[in-house]
């Protein structure tokens, strides 16, 4: 999600470029947060559909939000 200049944070399906082909930052994360849930990536992801996913799967692994409290 981006936050736009007034604070609020759009939603990536309300991006101008969502519809565009994920960029190669986002799939090689993709392709590492995938590995480490075990999960297959859709074929070629837009920009919207990527940024989706990668919050999916963060969520799903606590890499993001600390999942580890050692």
């Amino acid at each position: 999600m981006s936050e736009n200049t007034d604070g609020t944070i759009k939603e990536p399906d309300e991006w101008a470029t969502g519809d565009e082909p994920a960029t190669g930052a986002q799939l090689s994360y993709l392709e590492t947060l995938a590995r480490e849930a075990g999960r297959e990536l859709p074929e070629n992801p837009t920009k919207a559909q990527a940024s989706e996913l990668i919050d999916e799967l963060q969520d799903q692994s606590g890499r993001v939000s600390g999942g580890d409290d050692a």
